[in-house]
């Protein structure tokens, strides 16, 4: 399968690209993306094939449907990254909470968030890519908490790349952040920004684009690419689960092959619900995709009334803070899927020089046949914590916005909806912590150790080390000097 331009061709980039190109230069003509050209199609037989099958198996088969030109040898090694999560047969255990309500978690990986599903086979895939070509990529990942972690334990010591990770000083939990500053591969590097997700990844954009960083790193030997999910590479490992989600619930007798669902993803960048939307587009049965916002709920106004607007907008930090994101990348590629290149084009263009675009009433008409939305406070997603909680399901923050768009967003309440868990507790304890067992806030050690002593649970072993470990990587710069920091410490 190829891949083509999100914003057309401006001659200067090949017609259409293959897999492991559009991964290694996810960038394309007037600052696009790369999306593929067709979606191939898994049908009803497809599905009944894999009811028994087990993650691996079941993704291989998905990744085979797209004939990605990787080297089955490299899949196969990639895919077994995932026998290292908590339970090798069973990588993402999908939990019932209600009756009508299942969890599909995705925190079982090494950073106890849902980005190790994508990144853990990703960054097999890319080292082993450049390897094979022989060259030298830098990767640069801009987080708002969760992809840095994953990305830096990816690509640790891998071969033939280096990694700059940026990430917002202060717009991260404390275990965010210390998962990336207590990293000691030595190919990896971590830079905090005076400033927010947003100017991080707009960084990282310009940076991928800009003709003098490219020619920079070329007298270096290096090129660059992304492990956010601007890069297809990810992507397509984030559609995965959501198939094996639907087909869990097959085979937990919640519904029979072919009845719809709904997929509810807590939102940020979007790459998530991209890939439920590519699920749908490639025959899973549902219903619709519904996405939960935060306080920053530019998704829902976009999904509800058809204006992305960024005038006089600022990030505003919350609870969810993997989620306080204005501008989502992945939108971009919805936009192509529905309405072609030239019309991308034009709305892109338009939110990055006036930060505001409007859909017409047949468009929006199109997004509304997909999407639903909402948005959730912290006090209320406080209440959906303690709420799940005393049915005895603790879960994250951004988990619990999922529960307020589950309560207001359904057209139909007689279908099941899968809720798709981003982070495990750990990552955000101080406010769990008080929203479950009262006083202030606390740091983390504290925090988690109320929970466990309280709540009677576990901290996995991923968290806990975290606590001693020496803090290697405390640089914190201004925005304007990201450039300056990269080249400097290449």
């Amino acid at each position: 399968m190829n891949f083509i331009e999100t914003r057309g061709n401006d001659g200067q980039f090949p017609l259409e690209v293959t897999f492991s190109e559009a991964i290694l230069n996810p960038m394309s003509s007037f600052g696009g993306l790369y999306s593929p050209k067709y979606l191939p199609q898994l049908g009803a037989d497809f599905l009944a094939n894999h009811i028994n099958s087990d993650y691996k198996t079941l993704a291989k088969a998905i990744l085979n449907k797209f004939e990605v030109d990787i080297d089955e040898a490299v899949i196969n090694q990639a895919l077994s990254l995932y026998d290292a999560f908590d339970d090798s047969n069973n990588p993402v255990p999908v939990v019932k909470v209600y009756e009508d309500l299942y969890v599909s978690e995705l925190f079982h990986g090494p950073t106890r968030a849902f980005k190790d599903m994508a990144l853990q086979p990703f960054g097999t895939v890319l080292s082993a890519v450049a390897q094979a070509r022989n060259e030298q990529f830098l990767i640069l990942a801009a987080t708002s908490g969760d992809t840095g972690p994953a990305a830096l334990d990816t690509f640790r010591n891998k071969p033939n790349v280096q990694v700059v990770c940026m990430y917002p000083d202060g717009g991260t939990s404390d275990v965010q952040r210390l998962q990336m500053v207590t990293e000691d591969g030595k190919n990896l590097k971590v830079i905090g920004i005076k400033g927010d997700f947003d100017d991080a990844q707009s960084a990282l954009k310009r940076l991928l684009t800009s003709p003098v960083f490219r020619e920079t790193l070329s007298k270096k030997g290096i090129q660059v690419s992304a492990a956010n999910s601007v890069n297809f590479g990810r992507i397509i490992f984030q559609t995965l689960y959501h198939v094996h989600s639907y087909l869990e619930l097959v085979r937990q007798d919640a519904i029979k092959l072919g009845d719809k669902v709904y997929l509810n993803v807590p939102s940020g960048n979007f790459g998530n619900a991209l890939g439920g939307y590519y699920a749908l587009k490639m025959g899973l049965p549902v219903e619709q995709i519904l996405i939960a916002s935060n306080n920053n709920n530019v998704l829902t106004r976009f999904i509800n009334e058809g204006v992305y607007d960024l005038r006089d907008s600022q990030v505003i930090p919350t609870s969810s803070p993997a989620m306080d994101i204005l501008k989502s990348s992945n939108i971009e590629r919805i936009l192509f899927d529905l309405f072609g290149a030239e019309r991308t084009k034009q709305l892109m263009l338009a939110l990055d020089q006036d930060k505001y675009y409007r859909l017409t009433k047949e468009e929006l008409s199109q997004v509304q046949a997909i999407f639903a939305a909402d948005f959730c406070s912290d006090e209320e997603g406080q209440a959906y914590i303690k709420q799940a909680y005393d049915v005895g399901y603790l879960m994250d923050p951004h988990t619990a916005t999922c529960f307020k768009v589950y309560e207001t967003s359904r057209k139909n309440p007689t279908l099941k909806t899968i809720v798709y868990s981003t982070a495990e507790w750990t990552k955000f304890s101080p406010i769990i912590a008080k929203t479950l067992f009262g006083g202030e806030l606390t740091a983390d050690v504290n925090a988690l150790k109320r929970i466990a002593e309280q709540g009677k649970v576990v901290i996995p072993p991923q968290i806990a080390s975290l606590l001693t470990k020496p803090q290697l990587q405390d640089k914190v710069i201004a925005k304007e000097q990201i450039e300056e920091e990269i080249v400097r410490s290449l």
